[in-house]
């Protein structure tokens, strides 16, 4: 029964569940803001620019990647924008792209649910490079150079030091905010159906779904959350439940190693429309790579249970 003590209860998960990764995501985004106005991306765009051909890539590509995975794909997708590049290059981008980016503040925020650093990064990386590789190789055709439509107004940079600093500001809170509306409403929603018991219907429901990721029918919300809201949003839920559910340690990873490969399947992929790409393969890959890297991910796990007779249910270090 829905009641005035669920609106409250959700509202206030809400709230703590911004609080916290607003404390995550703010610092981030000031001081990776204000680093694109130091010599600092150059660094990196020279480091990884020999990189560059193995994933059929000309040299400055190597902007919007860096840009991407230090920001955001807003960021990389201005810089595509500033590029000659064809439609292969810039479907090769968009995969790569969409596997990691916002790498440093999505890695703070799977490390707040449980999950080592080091994971995350070599699974974002791995499945961009990887699937570059892959691309480059097997696609003959997309030499036509790139369309692109509905490109954006560019806005002048900051003069100022106290500019740039206002403007990383500026940036961080509207992350925040956006953050906001989606969390709370969605902490809402959740407790709405907590309470009418619905949650319960809908995990058995999607039963078939989790089982084949090999995690328990009580993730879900959370997996369902993920991939519509993205990595940060999910986070909030998977937290939560970790909370009331007591997920495994095998849960927390699995749910997260699909998550990162397969995350804000909606936002994401229309992100790429003005770039005169075909979204639906992007989307499919995205899908098809996340099921069969988690797949797999869950049996290894699952023989190496058998083989040292650890049981599953240890639980995941989350949230402080």
């Amino acid at each position: 029964m829905i009641t005035r003590e669920t609106w409250i209860e959700g509202f206030r998960n809400g709230i703590q569940t911004s609080w916290m990764l607003g404390k995550i995501i703010f610092p981030v985004t000031v001081l990776v803001s204000i680093l694109k106005f130091t010599p600092v991306i150059d660094w990196v765009i020279l480091l990884f620019k020999p990189l560059m051909v193995l994933f059929g890539l000309p040299g400055e590509a190597a902007i919007p990647l860096a840009l991407g995975n230090l920001l955001n794909l807003y960021a990389a997708i201005g810089g595509i924008l500033s590029l000659d590049l064809t439609v292969k290059e810039v479907f090769i981008l968009a995969v790569m792209l969409s596997f990691s980016h916002n790498l440093l503040i999505e890695t703070v925020v799977a490390r707040k649910i449980g999950i080592k650093a080091w994971v995350v990064v070599l699974v974002r990386l791995g499945l961009a490079a990887v699937s570059a590789i892959v691309i480059n190789l097997l696609w003959r055709g997309g030499a036509e150079k790139a369309v692109y439509g509905m490109i954006p107004e560019a806005t002048e940079a900051p003069e100022t030091w106290i500019g740039i600093f206002l403007q990383a500001i500026e940036t961080a809170l509207m992350g925040i905010v956006q953050l906001s509306v989606i969390v709370i409403p969605l902490m809402i929603g959740i407790q709405i159906l907590k309470d009418i018991n619905a949650i319960r219907y809908l995990a058995r429901g999607m039963s078939p779904f989790t089982r084949m990721l090999g995690v328990s029918s009580n993730t879900a919300v959370t997996l369902m959350a993920g991939l519509m809201f993205g990595l940060a949003f999910g986070a909030g839920v998977i937290i939560q439940t970790a909370r009331e559910e007591n997920l495994s340690k095998k849960d927390l990873y699995l749910l997260t190693i699909f998550l990162v490969a397969c995350h804000a399947v909606v936002e994401d992929t229309l992100l790429f429309v003005p770039l005169g790409i075909n979204v639906l393969p992007l989307l499919l890959i995205r899908l098809v790579v996340a099921f069969v890297i988690t797949m797999i991910t869950a049996r290894i796990w699952e023989r190496y249970e058998i083989h040292t007779g650890l049981k599953s249910n240890q639980k995941g270090h989350t949230v402080s």
